[in-house]
Order: C-alpha cells, then sequence, then structure tokens
C-alpha cells in the first residue's frame, strides 16, 4: 500500500503547525496550561480505568472529561478574545515606518517624555496608571473618565497623578500623541492564580489587557517599581531601558494621522 503525499498536504500541515505554534504562544505563562495539564491527566485516567476494566472509574472520568470540553470555551475565554483580536487585527497592521515622518516625530517624543516622567512618578512613588490604545477602541473605557483631548506633555501626565490632583485615581489613556482621558476606570482582572501582592492598579492593567490589546503601564505606589501589562501578562519590575525598548517596539497604534487636531 503507497502513501503519497501532495502538495494542499504539506500545506495543510503547515497550516496546523502555525495554528498549534501561535495558540502555545498565546496560552504561555497563562492558567490555561495547567487547565490542559489536567484535560490530559483525565484523558490518560480514562484511558487506564478503560484499560484495567474500571467500569465506575471510567464512567465518571468519561463524564467529567466530556463536561469539562463543554465548559472549554467558558474557562479559555480569556485566551479566546485575545487569539480573536490578534486574528481580527493581523491583516490590518501597519509598521511605524509607514508613518508620516512628522507622525513619527510625534510619536517618538511621546515615548521620550513617557520614559522620562515615568522615572519621576516611580521615585516619587506616587501611583500610576497609563494606558496606550492601539487597534483596539477604548471609547467605553473613556465615558468612565474625564475627557480631556490634550496634547501629551510630561509635565501634565506628572501633574494628573499628584495627590492632590481630582484626576490621580484613575488611569490615563493616551491615543496617539494626545492625553484623550482621565480618571478612567479599567476592568479588573478575575483571575485566581495572581500574586496576592498585587493592588487593584496592577489587577486593573491585566483586566484591561485581557480583553483589548493596550498597552498599560503601572507604577506601584507602595514600592514605585514600574510594571507593563500587556495581552494578558504583567511584566515587573521593569527598568526604564527596557521600556523605552518596549514602547519603541509596539507603538505607535495602526493610524496616527487620525488624531491631528
Amino acid at each position: 500500500m503507497s502513501i503519497s503525499f501532495h502538495l494542499s498536504d504539506i500545506i495543510d500541515i503547515a497550516i496546523i503547525a502555525f495554528l498549534l505554534y501561535h495558540t502555545i504562544l498565546l496560552i504561555k505563562d497563562t492558567p490555561a496550561v495547567q487547565l490542559i495539564q489536567g484535560l490530559i491527566i483525565l484523558f490518560i485516567a480514562s484511558f487506564i480505568a478503560d484499560k484495567f476494566g474500571l467500569r465506575t472509574l471510567s464512567w465518571l472520568l468519561k463524564g467529567a472529561t466530556a463536561m469539562l470540553v463543554v465548559a472549554l470555551p467558558i474557562i479559555f475565554q480569556p485566551e479566546i478574545r485575545r487569539g480573536l483580536l490578534k486574528m481580527g487585527r493581523g491583516s490590518f497592521l501597519v509598521s511605524a515606518s509607514f508613518l508620516h515622518q512628522e507622525d513619527k516625530k510625534k510619536i517618538e517624543q511621546l515615548i521620550n517624555g513617557l520614559v522620562m516622567v515615568i522615572p519621576m512618578l516611580s521615585n516619587k512613588r506616587k501611583g500610576a496608571l497609563v494606558v496606550l490604545e492601539r487597534d483596539v477602541g477604548l471609547n467605553e473605557i473613556l465615558e468612565t473618565g474625564i475627557l480631556l483631548n490634550s496634547e501629551f506633555s510630561p509635565e501634565l501626565l506628572y501633574s494628573i497623578f499628584m495627590p492632590d490632583s481630582p484626576l490621580h485615581d484613575g488611569a490615563v489613556i493616551i491615543r496617539g500623541n494626545k492625553i484623550v482621558g482621565a480618571n478612567c476606570i479599567l476592568p479588573l482582572s478575575e483571575r485566581k492564580d495572581l500574586d496576592q501582592s498585587l493592588g487593584t492598579r496592577h489587577r486593573a492593567a491585566l483586566g484591561l489587557s485581557e480583553q483589548t490589546d493596550a498597552i498599560i503601564i503601572v507604577v506601584s505606589e507602595e514600592t514605585g517599581n514600574i510594571s507593563v501589562a500587556l495581552d494578558g501578562k504583567l511584566t515587573h519590575p521593569l527598568e526604564i531601558q527596557g521600556l523605552k525598548k518596549l514602547l519603541l517596539h509596539l507603538y505607535p497604534p495602526k493610524i496616527v494621522t487620525d488624531y491631528k487636531v
């Protein structure tokens, strides 16, 4: 019996490998890894129970496995949401190299301003939440705060997070090169595996990063540590040069010219 491979088979295998690779990247370092390990253990235990004729145990394990498979879309909702967001914006991403020179200069000024003011807030241990909007719009989040639509400046951002400022409690939303809102409320992450030492700011940053593609910078009021939440993951503590590299690589959003005055 001969086995023949066609070009369509190679393409099929390549697509499956590509999807598996990106699925692994998507769930890496998330609770989904432990859930998948649990499912694998259930499948193995069910197979062993069948092999040794343990009918009651086999029935129980098969029932539990069936219920878990049905519940997978709910269990993996954050990962599925992030995956669909990535798929949705994959065809529309535009590299910063395609931006007008004027736009590139404004974004560079914004990033330079951020890496100047964030360490100042960190050294003074002034808690801060700074959200950089990318492809997924944050209008619903903006509606929870105060609309500003002001040109970015380090001085303005610093003053917003001073304790005597009425806007210091919530998050600042940056769109393009503008501070479009302040005192905004972010959704809290519902993950149960988070470090108990993480405060409300970090949980809010993670919560928004689970639902959107925004970059969220967090300055801890207790320690002064700088963290970044992105794609449901929290990087902390982060040195300022690491922050600058990350922003230069992942910001600006796909269209900056839309935000010109």
